[in-house]
């Protein structure tokens, strides 16, 4: 008695560029076992396939619509699986998977829908990574600066007579010393001209004074 096709659905899903396989199978128990199948675009139809790309006797295939379709399972032991090669996005679509099995309206039905998409390619920006110091634990991290100091230039009359800023290094403390030294010898004859010019017109006029005394009391 038949007992009527058995149909099933798959979704396979690949990428361009792959190779993508379809799965198909049937038990096969013994030689006897082996039937033919075949492959077809569309879903199946009430006998054969619909647009056929590729059939097979069981042993070897005997029909091939282009080499990109190929059963690369073992026949034999019942794996009739599609393999597209190098798919493209028009091989998705609906795919028939029919084995002939003995019986009226017994044959083993299977629609699989395959879809191929363009591979992601990631656009994510590159990341920047950023490298800071840290301090060891128990530490205090303190920025540090660097500090030029710039020292105005003086004239004799205004220099200091000890220097309190420390010394860079010996050269320029001897140099220092030096200015120093000069500079002391020098601002006795620098202060105070007024004062010298002032007791020279007292002296002027205490002579002045006596000479008049002196004719008057003559």
């Amino acid at each position: 008695l038949p007992t009527g096709p058995t149909v099933s659905e798959l979704v396979v899903r690949g990428e361009v560029g792959q190779d993508v396989t379809v799965p198909c199978r049937y038990s096969v128990r013994d030689r006897n076992g082996i039937t033919s199948m075949c492959w077809g675009r569309g879903r199946c139809p009430n006998s054969k396939c619909y647009q056929t790309i590729i059939w097979t006797n069981g042993w070897r295939v005997t029909e091939q619509h282009s080499s990109r379709y190929q059963l690369k399972g073992d026949l034999q032991n019942g794996d009739v699986s599609l393999t597209i090669v190098n798919a493209r996005e028009a091989d998705s679509g609906i795919y028939c998977c029919r084995v002939e099995l003995p019986g009226w309206f017994n044959d083993q039905l299977i629609n699989h829908e395959v879809v191929i998409t363009t591979a992601r390619i990631s656009t994510a920006s590159p990341h920047t990574y950023t490298s800071e110091q840290t301090s060891a634990p128990g530490s205090t991290s303190e920025p540090s600066f660097t500090a030029t100091r710039t020292w105005p230039s003086v004239s004799a009359s205004e220099a200091p007579q000890t220097a309190s800023a420390p010394c860079s290094g010996p050269p320029d403390c001897l140099d220092v010393t030096a200015n120093l030294q000069n500079t002391s010898v020098s601002l006795p004859s620098q202060q105070h001209p007024e004062r010298g010019l002032y007791i020279g017109i007292g002296s002027c006029a205490a002579l002045l004074l006596i000479l008049i005394l002196a004719l008057f009391l003559t």
